[in-house]
């Protein structure tokens, strides 16, 4: 693998620290690594230790790495299932009859790493996640945690300070828990909010969560990286998404929402008709959550005209995310998906404004768009 890696992305492969830098205190920016592929998995040894191998003709050459760094970082401890049944009450007495065996020491798992994969980590070496006291005291700036959503969500609910400030200094994975057997996915709003550099989703899951992740990168075109607010990178910050303090910079944003135009039929009408109404939400901190519906126009897909005006008040616009939703309103109790669009709340112009609609695999539904006048201040 490690040499069809070097074959395949020659020069945009970056096996070593730029500028031949060993002893790291920061990561570089991503402006330095530009154009540049970065290997993410588990390291054998130091980067010293790995430039000295450069040289070496032992593509095949392996080394043993001990259990706690083998160990799987995707284990998530919170979220398996028990193997095993709890025992019978006739059983239970039992054992206390019986004397205990005397217990074996565990057999220390070893897995081993073919030192030529190992030697192209550089500054995303995966990490087993123990604390944040442990990683602030023992882990290095290029050394990557992985965290299952379950305890990740436990941390951001009791030490949201810790893991923002833990953000500022290491690459942090969030990955879903094994449990969601159907790949069903998480709001990945929650991590972002907490600074989390890698937010995983099940890809082939459309939904609500894959249209943040794609709305969240249309910031720069779909490509390369976002760069996280001032108060995020902060070392210092005291921000929380729970207790905003003074990183509140207040929007008040204004959205009349005017009419309709050649939105999808419905599936489920008999009379291939739509009542099409529109949901606009804002994800972001805990107090900037809001949903707001229009009324539903009757049997008009073509050039449904609404006329309503929407206001919104988000206190930290830098992580807000908004979503146009339209729907066919089937029966009181039952609403068809007809198309969507997400983006982040700073990426809205003024004025008179189109707004293209996408269907649930995030596929532009051609000619299908909304009207709105928008305004903030």
């Amino acid at each position: 693998m490690a040499h069809y890696l070097k074959s395949i992305l020659g020069d945009k492969l970056l096996s070593s620290p730029i500028g031949g830098e060993v002893d790291m205190t920061r990561l570089p920016s991503p402006e330095a690594l530009k154009f540049k592929v970065l290997i993410k998995n588990k390291k054998a040894g130091t980067i010293e230790e790995s430039m000295l191998r450069m040289y070496d003709d032992n593509p095949g050459e392996t080394e043993e790495l001990s259990d706690s760094e083998f160990l799987s970082e995707d284990e998530d401890t919170d979220d398996t299932l028990p193997l095993h049944r709890s025992k019978s009450p006739t059983k239970r007495r039992a054992d206390r009859r019986s004397s205990a065996p005397p217990q074996k020491k565990p057999k220390v798992k070893r897995g081993k790493i073919a030192l030529a994969l190992s030697d192209l980590v550089v500054y995303t070496k995966s990490q087993k996640f123990v604390s944040f006291e442990h990683s602030l005291m023992n882990q290095q700036c290029y050394e990557n945690n992985s965290i299952g959503e379950a305890q990740a969500r436990k941390l951001v609910r009791h030490s949201a300070k810790d893991f923002i400030s833990h953000t500022t200094r290491f690459i942090t994975r969030i990955y879903p828990k094994g449990t969601r057997m159907s790949s069903s996915n998480y709001n990945p709003q929650e991590f972002w909010n907490v600074g989390c550099q890698m937010v995983a989703l099940n890809f082939q899951t459309p939904g609500t969560q894959m249209e943040l992740q794609d709305g969240k990168f249309l910031d720069n075109g779909g490509c390369g990286y976002v760069l996280k607010p001032d108060f995020l990178r902060d070392r210092n910050t005291t921000f929380t998404p729970q207790n905003v303090g003074r990183y509140s910079k207040p929007m008040s944003l204004s959205i009349r929402l005017i009419s309709g135009h050649q939105l999808p039929p419905s599936s489920l009408s008999k009379t291939n008709k739509a009542d099409p109404k529109v949901q606009i939400e804002i994800f972001g901190v805990p107090e900037d959550q809001a949903r707001k519906k229009s009324s539903v126009v009757k049997s008009n897909a073509l050039s449904p005209k609404w006329n309503e005006t929407f206001s919104f008040n988000i206190q930290v616009p830098e992580l807000a995310m908004i979503r146009f939703c339209v729907e066919d309103e089937v029966s009181l109790v039952n609403n068809e998906f007809l198309g969507q669009f997400t983006l982040p709340v700073m990426s809205l112009n003024t004025g008179y404004r189109n707004i293209p609609l996408l269907s649930k695999e995030g596929i532009k539904l051609e000619s299908a768009s909304l009207f709105a006048h928008i305004w903030y201040y």
